[in-house]
């Protein structure tokens, strides 16, 4: 694939509560996040765009610090530039972009573009990325249920050992294959390097999972998590998490925890005369070796 573009390419920060969206990718006749912002875009453009993201997420799933981007043609960027116009100060001209999308989407709307910006050469929201960063909250028995949390926290009807599930975690930080933690797909590779990945509790006793890849496979952290949720529970051994990835197969151990805990906080990227170079090495399939 290759990483030439015609007309001009906008990098897009994006939030969005999952609750009421069948995920990120366009699907006939389903409300996603991807759907609603091109239609929000083609209000502004007048014709049609298409949206590349960092890291689609699954229905139900949240994005405080979701990346996407958009070619737009030399007409396209002239109308844009022309129609957000008034009062900016921001030298980049597709900045007030952002502030038009907003008004499109109505306050309160369950997406919004927090920024929009010139993307550097070489910049794909997709390949580029160098790392991809998730949150997850647990309420356990501790807590209790606070319905203004619920819809972005999961109930576990336990009391958990939040050292005993920092501990598993930890230890499946690396490169290694997450073939026991991903939802298996045709022709996809499960090889990742997990960079980070462990628990605390929060002020208010919720538990909270920070992991962090250089890229996820489908279903991967929700897995991860509900490892380490059945080592905080006594059901599993810390030692297990590691025993069940290096067998490679999925397993019944655990539960696949639910969508609503799950939020997309942060992708990170490379210097800006990097990311042409880390889009393409990204493209190449990955390897243990």
């Amino acid at each position: 694939m290759s990483s030439e573009r015609s007309g001009r390419r906008v990098r897009l920060d994006i939030a969005y509560d999952g609750s009421g969206f069948k995920g990120w990718a366009a699907q006939p006749g389903l409300r996603t996040v991807q759907g609603t912002l091109e239609e929000a875009l083609w209000r502004i453009l007048r014709s049609d765009v298409r949206l590349v993201v960092a890291g689609r997420t699954d229905a139900g799933v949240h994005a405080t610090g979701q990346v996407a981007h958009v070619d737009l043609t030399d007409e396209q960027w002239s109308r844009a530039t022309h129609l957000a116009r008034g009062g900016s100060e921001d030298p980049d001209p597709i900045a007030p972009l952002a502030r038009k999308l907003r008004g499109v989407l109505r306050p309160y709307a369950d997406v919004t573009v927090s920024r929009t910006s010139t993307a550097p050469a070489g910049f794909d929201a997709r390949f580029s990325a160098v790392w991809r960063r998730y949150s997850y909250r647990v309420a356990d028995d501790a807590v209790g249920y606070n319905p203004l949390l619920r819809h972005d926290t999961t109930l576990v009807k336990a009391s958990l050992d939040a050292s005993r599930m920092d501990a598993a975690a930890r230890s499946l930080i690396g490169l290694h294959d997450f073939a026991a933690y991903c939802k298996p797909r045709e022709g996809a590779t499960t090889i990742r390097t997990l960079l980070e990945y462990g628990w605390r509790r929060s002020e208010d006793g919720v538990l909270i999972a920070s992991v962090k890849a250089d890229a996820f496979c489908h279903s991967m952290v929700r897995a991860l998590v509900g490892a380490c949720v059945a080592v905080g529970e006594g059901r599993l051994e810390v030692d297990d998490v590691v025993r069940l990835r290096d067998e490679l197969d999925r397993t019944s151990a655990f539960k696949v925890l639910d969508a609503r805990g799950l939020t997309l906080t942060e992708v990170g990227y490379p210097a800006d005369e990097l990311l042409a170079d880390r889009a393409e090495q990204t493209r190449a399939r990955r390897s243990l070796d």
